[in-house]
């Protein structure tokens, strides 16, 4: 083999992390961002329907039948893990719903399964936190869904601020949503959580753990987290206590 020939040796292997997502999901580059090198996405979504960002849509978007038609989707690929990257879809039945997707997607792909709830609980118990600052950008009612989840799952909610919006969710600058987080912080919190996949929170994770001296927990930073974590994989997120 000569030098031209050995320079054309690859590509790099690459493990498959399959993820299911709603069908208003913008956020496919973030979720990339904490992503390794030798590690890539497949994404598909769940079919459309025509609501606002409301407990209706959290119940439509998680629909068994739905998922499983979006793991189907996936196979062909044969990802190793496969993520319902969903925050509303998998608390509002509750635990033992963010249980049941994990399950369904799991028995369905031939892959390990994890929500995004269940993402959270996860990262919850991986620091030792209970009392939560919930900060969400959604309407009232969603916001009170998932401090009941939280606390069903055993944890504390301190504090909770949301942005009532009912779409567009991708679309809130990140001033916005540090202004909410430090009007929603309170001194008993020992944890912050940044809710909804489609919010974007990448670069504010760091700079307000910095500044507020917590851990700062957000949707898509768990799913990648837990996600890779079944790979034996480390996210990428620089200063991010989570990864560390």
């Amino acid at each position: 083999m000569d030098s031209t020939e050995a320079k054309l040796a690859g590509p790099e292997a690459q493990t498959g992390i399959g993820v299911v997502c709603p069908f208003d999901m913008a956020l496919d580059r973030e979720l990339w961002r904490w992503m390794p090198a030798d590690v890539s996405l497949f994404f598909t979504r769940t079919p459309f329907f025509d609501e606002p960002v409301s407990l209706g849509m959290a119940e439509d978007v998680s629909d068994d039948a739905d998922i499983l038609n979006a793991v189907k989707n996936l196979s062909a690929v044969r990802p190793a893990v496969i993520a319902y990257a969903c925050t509303s879809g998998s608390f509002v039945n509750g635990v033992s719903g963010a249980r049941h997707i994990s399950k369904v997607m799991a028995s369905a792909g031939d892959a390990q399964g994890i929500s995004t709830s269940g993402a959270l609980l996860e990262a919850l118990d991986h620091l030792g936190a209970s009392r939560v600052v919930v900060v969400t950008p959604y309407v009232a009612d969603l916001t009170l869904r998932l401090g009941g989840f939280l606390e069903e799952a055993g944890h504390s909610v301190v504090s909770q601020a949301g942005l009532g919006l009912e779409g567009g969710i991708w679309e809130v600058p990140y001033q916005a949503t540090c202004d909410l987080i430090r009007g929603a912080d309170v001194p008993e919190g020992d944890v912050i959580f940044i809710s909804c996949t489609n919010l974007p929170t990448y670069d504010i994770i760091a700079p307000l753990e910095r500044e507020l001296g917590k851990p700062v927990l957000s949707a898509n930073q768990v799913t990648a987290w837990a996600s890779l974590r079944r790979l034996g994989k480390a996210a990428v997120g620089p200063g991010q206590r989570l990864l560390a």
